[in-house]
């Protein structure tokens, strides 16, 4: 996958879509529109405003916020393929996964009350 981050320095949506993607450890090209001769004129004849942050995930141009809702987390863990394991996987005893199977939940020598 090709990422390519238009964004630029002063921009709070720009670090926190980085951050974002750095989390993840999701590789990207970041382009300053502020700094890079034509960055500015190529994302308003892609997407025909100046509004960043932008992602071109293999070509295809998206806005990975929504204005009044800040960044699109999980539409964007969708788009980029992160794949989050649910809680209960991630724990070895799936019943009760605050309890591990393997540290024990009962010392083993009590015993566990009687349930009426």
């Amino acid at each position: 996958m090709e990422l390519i981050v238009y964004s630029a320095l002063w921009c709070p949506d720009c670090r926190e879509a980085k951050r974002f993607l750095d989390k993840y450890n999701i590789a990207y090209k970041e382009i300053d529109v502020a700094t890079t001769p034509g960055a500015a004129e190529e994302l308003i004849r892609q997407v025909g405003k100046r509004a960043i942050p932008q992602f071109v995930i293999d070509g295809e141009w998206v806005q990975p916020y929504r204005p009044g809702k800040g960044f699109l987390y999980e539409e964007m863990k969708t788009r980029l393929g992160i794949q989050i394991p649910s809680v209960i996987s991630e724990h070895p005893n799936p019943l009760n996964p605050l309890r591990s199977s393997v540290l024990g939940c009962v010392p083993p020598s009590r015993s566990l009350p009687s349930v009426p």
